[in-house]
């Protein structure tokens, strides 16, 4: 796997995030579980020490031949800034009309949770989720937002579909406000 490479404007210069986000070990991504039979579900499982060591379990959807929209939103979404060690705070809602395929919810709160320790911007994060849960349930549409507390006075909200949303199906709102100061 390439070395993601990220330039930025900071006040330890332009290429000092660059250098740290390099010397990042980056370890290949796990291969999900597609067997019937989910490996978290029942059972003790420890949050994964990476997402790239979560495994993602699926489930069978025993209405595949119906479109509705199923919603996970995840209040308590913690990543660490790449640059200062800090911890970032957010919202993750994600939407998903399933094919073939559900996501386990106790799979996901894992996968979601072992972002605590890793080292990550906001769209990075957001976007990666995104295309795992993409790849890995080929829904028929998958939206997901993340909604981050501010960090040095400002908010970061990043936003990610795939596929086209089916005209027969109701998309509520996310429902999580743009950020206000002091209302």
């Amino acid at each position: 796997m390439g070395r993601k490479r990220y330039l930025c404007r900071t006040s330890i210069g332009p290429f000092a995030l660059y250098r740290r986000v390099a010397q990042m070990p980056h370890k290949p991504v796990r291969l999900e579980q597609s067997s019937r039979k989910p490996v978290h579900l029942g059972q003790p499982s420890k949050i994964p020490a990476s997402p790239e060591e979560a495994v993602l379990d699926r489930v069978p959807n025993p209405h595949s031949d119906t479109n509705y929209v199923a919603r996970f939103t995840f209040p308590e979404f913690t990543t660490m800034c790449p640059v200062t060690g800090q911890p970032d705070f957010a919202i993750l809602v994600i939407d998903y009309v399933p094919n073939l395929f559900l996501v386990e919810s106790k799979s996901l709160k894992l996968y979601l949770n072992s972002f605590r320790n890793h080292a990550a911007f906001h769209e990075d994060c957001t976007v990666t989720i995104g295309k795992r849960l993409f790849a890995h349930l080929k829904p028929r549409w998958l939206r997901i937002g993340g909604y981050f507390h501010p960090r040095g006075g400002m908010p970061i909200d990043v936003f990610w579909q795939a596929g086209r949303q089916p005209r027969d199906v109701w998309a509520p709102d996310q429902g999580v406000r743009g950020y206000r100061a002091r209302e």
